[in-house]
C-alpha cells in the first residue's frame, strides 16, 4: 500500500502524480488539489481551463500555462505623477465646495476610491484624467518643463563631478 507524500494517509486506489512547487509527488485524491497534475505518456488531460481534451505525446509532461503578469498602474501612466497628488485633489475639491461623496458622484466613482486616492493611492489613468478634467488641475509633471530647465544653461553637477577619484600608482 502506498502512502500520500503530503498527508501521509494510505492511498486507496491508484496514486495521483502531481507537481507541487516543482517537486513531483504521489498523492491521494484529496491532496491532488494542492498541485498541478503531471500526466503520464499517452494519457489525456481532462481538466483543461478551456474545456478541451488533448493527448500528450509519449515521453512528455504537461506544464501549467504561465500566469499572466499582473497589471501595474505605473505601466499605464503617461508621465510622472506629482508627489502631492492627494493634497492637490483635496484642495481643489474643497475649493469647489464638494465633499468626497459629491466628487465621487460627479466622477461616477466610489467614495472609498476618492478617499484612498486623497490619502495616497495612485489612481489609474482613466480616473486621474476624470479628476483632472472635473477639478481643473494637473497631476502629471510636465516633461517639457524639466527639459526646458535643463536647456536654460544651468549645469547640474553629477556624482563624478563631486567625487575625487584616488589614483593608485
Amino acid at each position: 500500500m502506498a502512502e500520500c507524500e503530503v498527508c501521509g494517509d494510505v492511498i486507496r486506489g491508484k496514486p495521483i502524480l502531481v507537481s507541487i512547487g516543482g517537486a513531483k509527488m504521489s498523492v491521494c485524491q484529496k491532496c491532488s488539489k494542492l498541485g498541478v497534475p503531471v500526466e503520464t505518456p499517452g494519457s489525456e488531460l481532462r481538466n483543461q481551463p478551456s474545456g478541451k481534451i488533448r493527448t500528450v505525446p509519449a515521453g512528455r509532461t504537461v506544464q501549467a500555462a504561465p500566469k499572466k503578469r499582473t497589471r501595474d498602474v505605473y505601466d499605464m501612466m503617461e508621465g510622472e505623477l506629482v508627489e502631492d497628488f492627494g493634497e492637490r485633489i483635496r484642495a481643489a475639491r474643497v475649493a469647489k465646495g464638494l465633499s468626497q461623496k459629491d466628487l465621487a458622484l460627479e466622477l461616477k466613482e466610489k467614495e472609498g476610491l476618492i478617499k484612498k486616492i486623497e490619502t495616497g493611492l495612485i489612481p489609474e489613468d482613466a480616473v486621474r484624467k476624470k479628476i483632472e478634467t472635473f477639478l481643473e488641475i494637473n497631476l502629471i509633471d510636465a516633461m517639457e518643463t524639466t527639459e526646458k530647465a535643463d536647456k536654460s544653461g544651468s549645469i547640474t553637477p553629477t556624482l563624478g563631478d563631486v567625487m575625487k577619484i584616488k589614483k593608485t600608482k
